[in-house]
């Protein structure tokens, strides 16, 4: 059972979210370029021309016989210079066209690399186009290479009826072009970026919101639990004393003595969840003996042979809190018997303990069903759990216990399906001192 909705949808949508902006951001900027480069064309085009109306011979022409007529009238000392001044001024009207060409056109707030050549190749004239790549005959023509790949040439032909010349002018991409290019994958990236952010933010947002629900829910019953175990205290004293003289009914008496003092175990655990607990060091050695004895006793319940295994070599001293540790402990514990639930043949749980590297290692491994690979980094998250009545709860408190208060670590070392699973804690060993607290026995016998 699943406590919480997985995190698949929303990462699924915020993936989508991310295509969709990153699809439609690349649209409109290859329209909006699309936009540029018909303008630059334009651009382009008109330069052209107005290189093509100057080249006309007809025009050359009558540039050369206006200045003619004003070298002759200047040495004619009849003429008035008013008469010479209004023929400079309709050259100059007449060379508006050199104005609009080389300030206008050229002048374009583009920026386009242009170069005018030949039949031949030959670079005629260029515009934007840097000193360095017109210095070497190679440079030229990987110039020319290069804009020729680049669009469509625009050609023009000038000349008299007897002899025409045909020229093409070439053009490059402006650096706004260029630049725009890139900007729809640096906006994916910044896209990305934050969603990213946002998701983590959330993730956060969610575990923190769980853990304080899983906390909030154990000193809840910790609390609940409070009362009714005090009460039942009361009335053991009670029948004690009624059937004090009764072999049997003290005997019955007992046991549930032992029962009630591991309920009130129970609740100072998860009275504990939540609060910082208290650490002292210790012996592991005592400690897993303990949890392995226990927990033995409840091997019979499941109606098979079950081979319990222990190999308690760990002496070694560690800083911890006997109550919470020995419950995440038993936690892994309890997850192996279940594990071998439907088991035909001989199953086997084991614990064994080390030291190595100045670390105490725990494996607790079983002959159980096994993990499936997909469930494995999931197991430790609050509300995910593999069983139809489970609530998820173990193993993420058994996480917490081992990294969060105890500073060690826990994970799955091994698992295959239908092989079992071998889980393992590690805890720093500490350097033993004259005082290490003994571990007092608290499970009933």
């Amino acid at each position: 059972m699943k406590l919480f909705v997985p995190s698949n949808k929303i990462k699924l949508i915020l993936v989508f979210l991310l295509i969709f902006l990153g699809i439609g951001s690349v649209v409109y900027n290859q329209y909006l370029v699309s936009k540029i480069l018909e303008q630059e064309r334009a651009s382009v085009e008109l330069w052209t021309k107005g290189i093509e109306f100057n080249s006309q011979p007809v025009n050359e022409q009558a540039t050369t016989m206006l200045l003619k007529a004003i070298y002759i009238l200047q040495t004619i000392e009849e003429v008035p210079d008013s008469v010479i001044t209004l023929i400079e001024e309709a050259d100059a009207a007449r060379s508006s066209n050199d104005f609009v060409t080389k300030e206008i056109i050229l002048q374009d707030r583009f920026r386009i690399p242009t170069i005018l050549i030949d039949s031949s190749d030959v670079i005629l004239a260029s515009r934007n186009i840097d000193s360095l790549r017109l210095a070497t005959p190679e440079n030229r023509e990987e110039l020319v290479r290069e804009l020729k790949s680049l669009n469509t040439p625009i050609s023009f032909v000038y000349g008299d009826e007897k002899r025409q010349i045909t020229q093409f002018v070439y053009y490059g991409e402006s650096p706004t072009v260029q630049m725009l290019r890139y900007f729809p994958y640096i906006q994916i990236l910044l896209l990305g970026l934050l969603l990213g952010i946002g998701y983590t933010t959330y993730r956060s947002i969610t575990r923190s919101e769980q853990s304080n629900l899983w906390v909030g829910m154990a000193k809840e019953a910790a609390h609940q639990l409070g009362t009714p175990i005090s009460s039942l205290y009361g009335w053991l004293q009670l029948l004690k004393d009624e059937y004090r003289y009764e072999e049997t009914a003290v005997n019955i008496a007992n046991e549930i003595e032992k029962d009630i003092q591991r309920l009130r175990g129970v609740a100072e655990r998860f009275g504990k969840i939540g609060s910082e607990p208290e650490l002292r060091k210790m012996e592991i050695g005592p400690l897993l003996e303990q949890v392995v004895v226990y927990m033995e006793r409840r091997l019979p319940r499941l109606g098979k042979a079950i081979e319990v295994r222990k190999n308690l070599q760990a002496q070694a001293v560690v800083r911890a809190n006997p109550e919470l540790l020995q419950w995440a402990i038993e936690n892994l514990v309890k997850n192996a018997m279940d594990s071998l639930r439907g088991k035909e043949e001989t199953a086997y749980i084991s614990v064994i303990s080390k030291v190595q590297e100045g670390e105490v290692i725990i494996d607790i491994e079983d002959s159980g069903s096994g993990i499936d690979i997909k469930n494995v980094k999931n197991i430790f998250k609050p509300g995910f759990s593999t069983k139809k009545r489970g609530w998820g709860l173990g193993l993420s408190l058994t996480k917490r216990i081992i990294e969060e208060y105890h500073k060690g670590s826990i994970f799955v070392l091994r698992s295959e399906l239908n092989e079992g699973t071998t889980m393992r804690i590690t805890l720093k060993v500490q350097k033993k001192e004259e005082e290490v607290y003994p571990m007092i026995d608290q499970s009933p016998v």
